[in-house]
């Protein structure tokens, strides 16, 4: 098992854009799975919205790292104050290890306020995943998109 102890999560430099755009490639594939998304021509399936999280204040991009080991991303926004995960990827490896929660812990303890994560329906592993990663009490409820939001303060 890999100790939380382990894991650094740091905003993400403009000069790793790459880096991060790769990462998003691997959890959009994850993601084809539940949302039949189609892939790119070029192989891609590409994120319209990587290059916002240099250029607008209210987007955050971190990497993950357990040791020296690339271990996943995360993407923070706030729109009308209130924050959200955007993305989120642990890679396989560190799954089921404590990583996610010790990273959802971090930027949670980093952006004090109202958040909201949602998941879609067929992910259930995720919101599992967030009932236990999320350290306040919170609301759960379905929106009108059929997913599933928590809804806390910290």
């Amino acid at each position: 098992m890999i100790l939380a102890v382990n894991v650094t999560v740091t905003e993400t430099p403009r000069a790793q854009r790459e880096l991060l755009g790769r990462l998003l490639e691997l959890n959009a594939y994850e993601f084809s799975r539940f949302d039949g998304r189609p892939i790119g021509g070029d192989g891609r399936y590409g994120y319209e919205y990587l290059d916002l999280y240099w250029s607008e204040n209210d987007r955050w991009p971190y990497t993950v790292r357990v040791g020296d080991e690339l271990a996943g991303f995360a993407l923070v926004r706030s729109e009308d104050d209130v924050l959200s995960i955007a993305e989120f990827l642990v890679l396989p490896k560190f799954r089921r290890t404590g990583v996610g929660a010790a990273v959802a812990r971090d930027l949670f303890a980093r952006h004090r306020g109202t958040w909201h994560v949602d998941q879609i329906p067929a992910n259930t592993a995720a919101t599992d995943f967030w009932r236990r990663a999320i350290p306040v009490p919170f609301d759960e409820d379905v929106d009108g998109a059929g997913h599933v939001v928590q809804r806390f303060v910290t």
